[in-house]
């Protein structure tokens, strides 16, 4: 068998896959609130063979929760999230969390994030403000007033949820995600809150993404070599063994 073709062309594959994901990266360098996608691998051992052959495995994509940089815009509707917890959106299948906290107000005085869908409240609500009342002001637990001392308002709350660390989190619309077990309301707002006035970048570091590319395109360049050289070993064996006319 040759197996340094099977192990190249395994690594080929797999290299795909990081490069796609460092491409989507690249792209939402400047999506707020935006989760990078990172891919590890596992080498698997052949198990039909008497010597130790390693493939690589298919890879497993997953998003990074880490923060990424927080910048103050000075808009009432803006959120930055501190702290392992997220904002609560409406989805097409129920609610979605993201980190995007960039919200506006409809003429219903409904909140929606940027995308159109509606920014939930604790209970999973949606959130109606008072389009005559002005700027609404947002406490760090995420209560949300209106009005003018000393008329001032509570007129809602921001859904906070904090998501389990073992839960596997898949893409949804609008920047963001789903995850495999049901979040929790934040209970504790000590190190979990939202400052009013700011946003956060996404969390992808562009010099080492751009480090990734160029050792994805240098191991993919050596994949491609391996598997010219056993082809043309293989071809060689087989010149070699051919009858001779």
């Amino acid at each position: 068998m040759q197996n340094g073709l099977y192990v190249a062309l395994s690594a080929q594959v797999n290299l795909e896959k990081r490069l796609n994901a460092v491409a989507n990266n690249v792209a939402n360098l400047s999506t707020a609130g935006y989760r990078a996608e990172d891919t590890h691998f596992e080498a698997l051992l052949a198990q039909a063979s008497k010597g130790p052959i390693a493939f690589t495995s298919a890879g497993d994509t997953f998003i990074s929760r880490r923060a990424g940089p927080v910048s103050k815009t000075d808009s009432p509707l803006d959120v930055a999230i501190q702290g392992d917890a997220w904002l609560s959106v409406g989805g097409t299948k129920g609610p979605v969390y993201t980190r995007d906290g960039r919200m506006k107000m409809d003429a219903n005085g409904q909140l929606l994030n940027m995308s159109g869908q509606p920014v939930l409240d604790p209970g999973g609500g949606p959130l109606l403000l008072d389009p005559q009342a002005g700027p609404p002001k947002i406490g760090r637990d995420g209560s949300i007033y209106q009005g003018e001392s000393p008329n001032i308002n509570q007129v809602g709350a921001l859904g906070l949820f904090t998501i389990d660390p073992r839960a596997r989190l898949t893409r949804a619309e609008a920047n963001a995600v789903s995850p495999s077990v049901p979040a929790e309301r934040v209970q504790d707002f000590t190190r979990m809150g939202v400052i009013q006035g700011h946003i956060e970048g996404a969390n992808v570091n562009p010099v080492m993404e751009m480090t990734k590319l160029i050792t994805i395109q240098r191991a993919f360049e050596s994949a491609a070599t391996l598997t010219s050289e056993t082809e043309n070993s293989f071809a060689g064996a087989i010149r070699s063994l051919s009858p001779q006319g």
